[in-house]
């Protein structure tokens, strides 16, 4: 395999695109969005008409024809300015419509693919749930076949779903026991559920510390019916299906972690040029200069991490291990930058007004979605063979 990351013409062309629009359209207007805690749906709307959302999917289905190399790139860009707008896109790709893309029946992927791809509709992935947070195979949410109305009944709750209760989500994507095998261990399904179907209700969005321009909320199912032709692949494969879901994203968001990083890289190296304190340039100070250094050598070093990952995701090698390699990495350093970057800034990086407040409220939480870190050090070890 090739360690050659450095982009193909039309990688790089993609990444010049987004680049300019987020510097253009998403940041002049992001930071009074991210102050009232409003989605970006105005931004939303125009990545869908970039083609954004359908970047990794089959131009059959409404897609770009690209790969998740592809989805890597725009997600980088676009969290070097927010993070907010960032993950709207990587939970609509990876986690709403991916699922879809991977498991579903050709029906599934007519009716839904090709506005999921166009970004007009938003879908969501409903795995975790309030008492199994990172045991995501302690699944409680239920669903019973309904044979005589051809329905399968669907009683439970999720939480911490991103892009679930937008005015433009239309369906999410659940897991549910739907049985027992003959040794007595859940067989864990996914369904679509979509959205204003009865009994299906999104909790209004939830406080956050970060990512305050994105939508987040618990559901909760009370007899919900859809019909049995909402699962999604095989019965009792969905937990399975949502790991290989999880393995990937962890790339996306590793993609994503990296743009924060580097936006911090990028806030520094400007403010230590205009701000002036004892007759200099702050800049001007090694003490500065060294911070910047290590925070665009831990920048750069992450954007290796998942580049690697997505290459081997696209020329289907095994991943599973550098995946979580690079989201550990990545999101400890988006962590550390943002640290950094807030320091350096001084006052300044605790005012909302700068690009840095956000970048260190939004930073924490990529040590925790998806997998936390200490998830990611288990899947490590596991691949490494060592078990108990």
């Amino acid at each position: 395999m090739s360690l050659d990351h450095r982009l193909t013409p039309e990688h790089e062309e993609l990444r010049r695109t987004v680049e300019q629009f987020a510097h253009e359209v998403i940041a002049p207007k992001i930071g009074d969005l991210y102050e009232r805690h409003e989605f970006p749906y105005e931004i939303v709307a125009e990545m869908g008409r970039m083609g954004l959302f359908g970047l990794p999917f089959p131009e059959e289905y409404g897609g770009m024809g690209g790969d998740y190399l592809a989805l890597g790139i725009a997600l980088e860009e676009l969290a070097r300015v927010d993070s907010s707008v960032a993950i709207t896109l990587e939970a609509a790709v990876s986690l709403g419509a991916m699922p879809i893309h991977r498991f579903g029946t050709e029906e599934q992927k007519r009716r839904w693919l090709p506005a999921l791809c166009s970004g007009g509709t938003l879908g969501a992935f409903g795995l975790t749930e309030p008492e199994g947070g990172s045991d995501a195979g302690g699944t409680r949410t239920t669903a019973v076949r309904d044979e005589a109305a051809g329905e399968w009944v669907i009683n439970g709750s999720k939480c911490f779903i991103t892009n679930a209760g937008t005015d433009i989500t239309g369906l999410v994507t659940v897991t549910a026991v739907t049985g027992r095998d003959p040794g007595g261990r859940p067989l864990i399904s996914s369904i679509i559920v979509p959205s204003g179907t009865p009994g299906f209700t999104v909790a209004p969005a939830y406080s956050k510390v970060g990512w305050n321009a994105s939508d987040t909320r618990e559901l909760s199912f009370d007899g919900v019916r859809v019909p049995l032709a909402n699962l999604l692949g095989e019965e009792g494969r969905g937990y399975a299906q949502f790991l290989r879901i999880l393995d990937e994203g962890r790339i996306a968001i590793s993609a994503l972690a990296t743009g924060l990083a580097q936006g911090c890289v990028d806030e520094s190296v400007k403010y230590a040029g205009e701000r002036h304190a004892f007759g200099r340039p702050i800049g001007a100070n090694q003490a500065i200069q060294f911070k910047i250094a290590d925070m665009e050598t831990r920048a750069h070093m992450a954007r290796i991490g998942w580049r690697d990952a997505a290459s081997r995701l696209v020329h289907g090698e095994p991943f599973k291990k550098e995946a979580a390699i690079a989201k550990l990495y990545s999101s400890t350093v988006a962590v550390d930058n943002a640290r950094e970057a807030t320091q350096i800034h001084g006052g300044y990086g605790f005012m909302n007004e700068y690009p840095v407040a956000r970048m260190w409220r939004d930073s924490k939480i990529l040590e925790i979605g998806e997998g936390t870190s200490e998830v990611q050090r288990m899947l490590i070890a596991r691949e490494l063979g060592l078990t108990g």
